[in-house]
């Protein structure tokens, strides 16, 4: 039951795949929750636009929320998907590398993962990597086993479920205009959309991706120095025509600031190449075409036998990045009072890859940081 001067013990801001995972984790812990979503529906910003990878955490900087949450978040993300009928194929991934000069890279990220508590990774040799998977040209490859594919939006329904189920409400077309502290502790949080109106409550998240810099700006008191400066970085895919030459993930070595173009198969069947990386001034969720030429490039280097022709544009994401191309990539941020001094607020920034497969490990952090 919500405190008796709020509407609801906790608000969230933003109903994709992370937001509902806060909502869901601050439900579990008995609280009456509220998610807000701008949009006519859930899911229709980062959280529909991805890959639909469940990431080992093979790479991420030693201790870094990153690492943490995205090794911790996958060991819950199965079994969440298990109990709640969600497609997933943990086909495994294969990170490889098509010449000799990659070979340190590949050691490098062998031994992050194992710093990283991932499971079950071992390194392939030429011969091997080709009994599994004939057509890709690798000298070597790490396999990464509890890497998968799963139904980003039947994950984000489940969540919404358990919500609900708990008395919560998942709320669309309402976006956040506003929120202003209130004196004994709580906010008043404004909001428009069809029915425009104000609701109290005591605890407040904001998780609305890349409207996360634009959503602090409009909380009151909230310091204007400690909102990061957002970057958008946008990601092509490219459909392939014909049959998929692959079982299993397959990646290149990252490029900086991202995991680079990548080959899966969806849970249809269908392959699919993505995403590169391209800074853009706004979301813009058109692919150009001529963007191919580079895909066919990096392809072959470890798929030489893709044919002219058999690249189809296909879909573009955008991440929330909070840097700049040339700059070092930052960890996760949940900024909690600690921070930027309101009391019962976290405000997340950054939340791009691996934020679909930490999520569930982000919502409990949240909740946590709350002291819900």
């Amino acid at each position: 039951m919500a405190g008796a001067d709020s509407d609801f013990d906790a608000i969230v801001v933003g109903a994709g795949a992370v937001g509902l995972a806060c909502g869901r984790a601050l439900a579990l812990r008995g609280l009456t929750v509220a998610v807000l979503e701008a949009e006519d529906a859930i899911g229709q910003g980062v959280s529909s636009r991805n890959s639909e990878v469940a990431h080992g955490g093979l790479y991420y900087p030693t201790g870094s929320l990153r690492a943490r949450f995205c090794v911790a978040g996958r060991r819950m993300l199965y079994p969440f998907l298990d109990a709640h009928g969600v497609t997933y194929d943990k086909c495994g991934k294969l990170v490889v590398a098509t010449e000799e000069a990659e070979l340190p890279r590949l050691e490098g990220i062998l031994n992050q993962a194992r710093i990283n508590d991932v499971e079950g990774m071992c390194w392939l040799s030429a011969a091997e990597v080709h009994a599994l998977e004939p057509d890709l040209r690798a000298v070597a490859a790490l396999v990464s086993p509890e890497s998968g594919i799963f139904d980003s939006h039947g994950y984000m329904v489940a969540l919404r479920g358990e919500i609900e189920g708990r008395d919560g409400a998942v709320v669309t077309g309402t976006p956040v205009l506003g929120a202003t502290p209130l004196e004994g502790g709580g906010f008043a949080v404004r909001t428009g959309g069809r029915d425009p109106t104000t609701v109290t409550t005591r605890l407040l998240v904001t998780a609305p991706g890349l409207s996360a810099q634009d959503v602090a700006a409009r909380i009151e008191g909230f310091p204007a120095d400690l909102i990061p400066r957002a970057h958008y970085g946008k990601g092509s895919y490219f459909a392939l025509n014909g049959r998929a030459p692959f079982k299993r993930l397959v990646y290149p070595p990252p490029i900086p600031g991202a995991l680079g173009v990548h080959y899966r198969r969806d849970l249809g069947g269908q392959a699919r190449f993505g995403p590169d990386l391209e800074y853009v001034e706004a979301p813009d969720y058109r692919v150009d075409p001529s963007r191919a030429d580079g895909f066919y490039r990096y392809i072959r280097r470890f798929w030489p036998g893709l044919p002219d022709g058999a690249l189809v544009p296909d879909y573009a994401g955008v991440r929330p990045k909070i840097h700049g191309p040339g700059e070092a990539q930052p960890d996760f941020r949940l900024d909690g009072q600690p921070v930027h001094g309101l009391p019962g607020l976290v405000a997340l920034f950054g939340i791009e890859s691996p934020g679909l497969t930490s999520s569930l490990a982000i919502g409990e952090a949240v909740a946590d940081l709350l002291d819900a």
